[in-house]
């Protein structure tokens, strides 16, 4: 006896619009509307580190801090500087803007958090200008891994 397979063409279209649409239903998921809160636990543990590390050339008043939802980012939290245009724009003096992302942030131990903190504090030059350091930079004598880890052992020393 002889098997014959046909496949209706029909079927085949009508499975892979479904595919097509699920996928996008998937993707559409992941990339939801972003949800941001004002976050003052975080602006009071800014405030906290700025004072204990000595970090001088950082003016808390001009740090806001708020939490995300939804964002499909790797990161734990980003760090956003008012450049220079905008300061001329909108007739302000620099500032930074101190993102965590809640769903890989909050469930961090402290420590963790805090050196996370550091991390992005260390992104602000010393000239407090809205701008913001690179990871890696061309040029100076110490690369930004340098001056994270130092500022961390500042801020270690304190607390212990």
């Amino acid at each position: 006896m002889k098997c014959v397979v046909r496949l209706d063409t029909s079927y085949l279209l009508v499975s892979m619009q479904i595919i097509v649409f699920v996928m996008a239903l998937k993707r559409k998921r992941k990339s939801g509307r972003i949800d941001w809160e004002d976050a003052p636990d975080i602006k009071s543990r800014i405030q906290k580190i700025i004072k204990s590390a000595g970090i001088t050339w950082v003016d808390p008043m001009r740090i806001y801090c708020y939490r995300s939802r939804n964002s499909s980012s790797r990161a734990y939290a980003r760090i956003w500087g008012l450049s220079n245009i905008w300061q001329l724009a909108l007739k302000q003096d620099p500032a930074y803007v101190i993102e965590v992302l809640s769903e890989k942030f909050d469930h961090l131990p402290q420590k963790q958090k805090d050196e996370i903190l550091i991390h992005e504090l260390a992104h602000i030059p010393r000239n407090f200008s809205g701008s913001l350091l690179p990871h890696v930079r061309k040029r100076g004598k110490r690369n930004f891994e340098d001056r994270v880890r130092v500022l961390v052992n500042l801020f270690k020393n304190t607390i212990s």
